[in-house]
């Protein structure tokens, strides 16, 4: 008997991983709305990429993160701003990490997923905006400290916020197009 070869990544994570990518890209790069510290924007990306790694996990949250920044910074023609991009890949990778506890896949979304999710979404920005991305800029860019830290909270504030509604929103339209276990009854 043959064993099957799995995979670390399916064909459906690849296709999610190419879509999720154009689409945070396209959110990240044209809708962004400008917050008061330079080079600082709310990101509805974000709340895209909130989606994306809830459903489909870290792997795929990390890759679109990831790619849909670097993307956007490649196309904006400031140079890619790697600390940034790692952050935000680390982002998915994060948010991906509920994906089991939230299983938006067969479960309802109840008010106490909910809160689960925007308390997990909170330490997750709370790790990439006040951590890796302002960390990062100090090593690697020899950026000033306060501003990279001051950058990354209003970063973190605008993410929060973003994910906060517009993600929990789109949770929530996707949620309601899954079919439930048992929600099938036979007729008598």
């Amino acid at each position: 008997m043959q064993e099957k070869n799995k995979s670390w990544i399916s064909v459906k994570d690849v296709v999610a991983i190419g879509i999720g990518t154009a689409v945070f890209f396209v959110l990240m790069r044209f809708v962004a709305i400008p917050l008061p510290m330079s080079n600082t924007t709310i990101n509805l990306g974000e709340a895209w990429l909130s989606l994306i790694a809830a459903i489909f996990g870290p792997i795929v949250g990390f890759l679109v993160g990831f790619i849909g920044h670097a993307l956007n910074d490649t196309v904006a023609g400031w140079g890619v701003w790697w600390t940034w991009v790692f952050a935000d890949g680390v982002l998915g990778l994060l948010l991906g990490l509920i994906k089991p506890r939230l299983n938006l896949q067969t479960e309802s979304l109840t008010a106490k997923k909910i809160v689960l999710f925007n308390v997990w979404q909170l330490i997750a920005n709370a790790i990439a905006w006040l951590v890796i991305a302002p960390l990062g800029d100090i090593v690697v860019y020899k950026q000033p400290a306060l501003k990279v830290f001051l950058q990354g909270a209003w970063a973190g504030v605008g993410n929060v916020l973003a994910i906060a509604i517009v993600g929990t929103i789109l949770l929530a339209a996707y949620n309601r197009t899954r079919t439930g276990s048992g929600s099938l009854r036979s007729e008598k």
